[in-house]
């Protein structure tokens, strides 16, 4: 099972996620972290979804290792990324239309996350947020 411990992420993007979730919450928004970290194995799995007869909507182009989430340090979990929704009514919101993600995108953009629902973002991904290129 994927991580949700900010723990998991990237030593430069814990306080980043700490304070991506802290701006949001004085935004009103609520926020539920639903990963960090994920296995190589996890990813596959993940990739699998859509493709070859596997049931479900495709929702990455990364196979295990090619994910910032699979990223490891030293032998332990380093993600480069979280994924996140908002929670409206007390439940998980998905419809990207919702004005709260596009709150939680300009926050994270302002405290230099990459978030993967801007416009001109590689692929659209909503629930990603990465560190910025240059980090190691």
């Amino acid at each position: 099972m994927p991580s949700r411990k900010i723990e998991d992420l990237h030593p430069d993007l814990q306080p980043l996620c700490r304070e991506f979730l802290r701006c949001c919450q004085a935004a009103g928004l609520d926020i539920l972290i639903t990963c960090t970290y994920r296995s190589a194995e996890e990813q596959n799995q993940l990739y699998a979804q859509g493709r070859n007869g596997k049931p479900g909507p495709r929702v990455t182009n990364a196979r295990g290792g090619q994910s910032e989430h699979n990223a490891m340090i030293q032998g332990r979990p380093a993600a480069r990324a979280f994924d996140i929704v908002p929670i409206v009514g007390g439940k998980p919101c998905w419809d990207d239309k919702h004005p709260a993600w596009q709150t939680a995108g300009r926050i994270g953009m302002e405290l230099g996350l990459n978030w993967y629902g801007r416009p001109n973002a590689p692929f659209r991904e909503f629930p990603h947020f990465a560190l910025a290129r240059g980090y190691q």
